[in-house]
């Protein structure tokens, strides 16, 4: 599948294991993990994140292999998701940080095109999320008021 605003066509990617039962020599509970999970993200972190220091200190290869239930839907059900999905929010934050760069560097021409995907990458991810009803029907993105969302 090719990319949305460049020339690549990688098709690389992590393969999951063929068996969705956890491992037998993971002796940890659902409960220890979900544990684990809402404590993470109490301190701030995302749900990519909180799967990343699972798999790296405490052996977990998959949350969901585990519990069942993904990271995301752990914290849902206990009221601890993001308010915006995260990969919305790292759109968000890069598109500030390059309006930010355009700020100190005005005649980076390369910059503002960047910024304009950048932009339309966040569009057209709020229109599907609004769809799809994770974000609400009146949620617009505007640049003036972005730096606050990632902040």
């Amino acid at each position: 599948m090719g990319r949305m605003h460049s020339k690549g066509k990688g098709m690389s990617s992590s393969a999951l294991p063929y068996k969705r039962s956890a491992p037998s020599w993971l002796k940890i509970t659902t409960g220890e993990v979900e544990e684990h999970c809402c404590k993470l993200a109490k301190k701030g972190l995302t749900p990519s994140q909180i799967g990343v220091i699972l798999r790296d200190s405490h052996g977990i290869t998959q949350v969901s292999s585990v519990t069942g239930s993904k990271v995301l839907r752990i914290l849902k059900g206990k009221g601890l998701a993001p308010e915006i999905p995260e990969d919305l929010y790292h759109l968000i934050k890069k598109a500030v940080s390059v309006r930010k760069h355009l700020d100190r560097n005005r005649k980076d021409r390369d910059s503002k095109f960047r910024l304009i995907l950048v932009e339309s990458r966040i569009h057209r991810l709020a229109r599907y999320y609004k769809t799809v009803r994770k974000l609400p029907p009146n949620w617009k993105y505007e640049s003036a008021t972005a730096s606050t969302l990632v902040a």
